[in-house]
């Protein structure tokens, strides 16, 4: 598929804040896959064909990202993410779901969990399986790029984004054998570029520091959480590869964990090899 043909395959929800992008297709139980920062629902178009012959596969583009609306103004923090995405699903008639989550996508998570361990949900989770993130802030590297973008001058920073630019740092978080091609880099910054999405960046990235905040109870509902819980994570990854593997192993001991050789992008750079390793965590 190419964007697209990605895009023709979706629809277009609107919610109080604006339109978002989602895709659903397949019968059975519904899977939720939810994308990171800064790239999109795309991520998953190597996965899903395959996924969609098991399961009810919907994924979506949160606000601010791939073919969903930008506002300028939007609220972009953990909570309204994860308000919208109880939105969409129940716009489908979801109530519980299990969940492929990447990156902030694993923040959204985190939160939810958190949520469901303190009182009713209106979208339950069942099974988490969670891609290459910062799922513990002390374990997460951030990249110059980000460190910038958290400064007063992330503004700046954002605005002098370019195609160049975003290319090599997507590129640089990638395994040495699993990079990118030049077609994939150009369909990110497509993607990111849209309505000027590349001048909402520092606005974006803030969820680092809410995930600072939110350390003790955010790391806790992975801890205390009774839904199966799973990782799946390239450990060639500079932002969250096999440190965040030891650390998390050392806080979730038990939890299954299946390691890549490749980068921050599994769903991207090994799809045929997560397919795999998703079946083995969800085997029951």
């Amino acid at each position: 598929m190419n964007l697209h043909e990605w895009e023709q395959g979706g629809d277009y929800l609107e919610l109080n804040d604006g339109r978002v992008f989602f895709r659903v297709a397949g019968e059975g139980e519904p899977l939720l896959l939810l994308h990171g920062f800064p790239t999109s629902s795309w991520d998953f178009q190597a996965i899903w064909p395959t996924l969609t012959k098991r399961y009810r596969v919907i994924t979506y583009d949160k606000l601010g990202f791939g073919f969903s609306d930008k506002p300028r103004q939007g609220d972009y923090t953990i909570g309204a993410h994860l308000q919208r995405t109880w939105a969409v699903l129940s716009a489908l008639g979801i109530t519980k779901v299990r969940i492929l989550a990447h990156d902030v996508g694993n923040t959204i998570t985190q939160a939810w969990l958190a949520r469901q361990l303190e009182g009713p949900v209106p979208v339950q989770l069942t099974r988490v399986c969670l891609l290459n993130g910062g799922l513990f802030p002390e374990a997460h590297r951030m990249r110059p790029l980000q460190r910038l973008l958290l400064t007063p001058l992330g503004a700046w920073v954002a605005r002098l984004s370019s195609a160049k630019r975003f290319g090599k740092g997507m590129a640089e978080v990638f395994g040495p054998n699993t990079q990118p091609t030049p077609q994939e880099l150009s369909d990110y910054w497509t993607l990111m570029s849209r309505q000027q999405g590349q001048h909402l960046l520092h606005k974006h990235i803030q969820y680092i520091r809410e995930r600072q905040r939110q350390r003790t109870r955010w790391v806790g509902a992975l801890q205390h959480t009774l839904v199966p819980l799973s990782l799946i994570d390239g450990v060639l990854d500079p932002v969250s590869g096999a440190h965040m593997v030891a650390r998390f192993r050392e806080l979730l001991p038990g939890r299954p964990v299946t390691e890549l050789a490749c980068g921050h992008f599994p769903q991207v750079e090994m799809p045929e090899q997560v397919l795999q390793a998703l079946s083995q965590h969800w085997a029951d």
